[in-house]
């Protein structure tokens, strides 16, 4: 998968965290970017670690099941360190 396509896979991935998670998130575009990114590469190496699978294409299932799961992940943590999460 080339760069940009994985930027753009870590964007919409981490918005999708951010839809899926409730309560407000804190952070833009870009934190959305960043975390999202991490998101993508935690859930490929979790994927590759346990269950054996890795961030293949960008069209690939199983890719963005990874990711996205990689992102909610990142971004529970980064609410808890950052305490900006709130619950309705």
């Amino acid at each position: 998968m080339g760069f940009f396509s994985f930027l753009l896979l870590g964007l919409i991935a981490g918005a999708l965290a951010k839809l899926i998670l409730p309560g407000r998130q804190g952070g833009g575009w870009f934190v959305t970017l960043l975390l999202g990114v991490i998101g993508a590469m935690l859930g490929g190496w979790l994927g590759g670690m346990i269950f054996d699978v890795n961030l293949q294409g960008f069209f690939n299932l199983s890719t963005w099941l990874l990711a996205i799961g990689g992102s909610i992940l990142v971004l529970l943590i980064y609410g808890l360190l950052t305490g900006r999460r709130t619950k309705r």
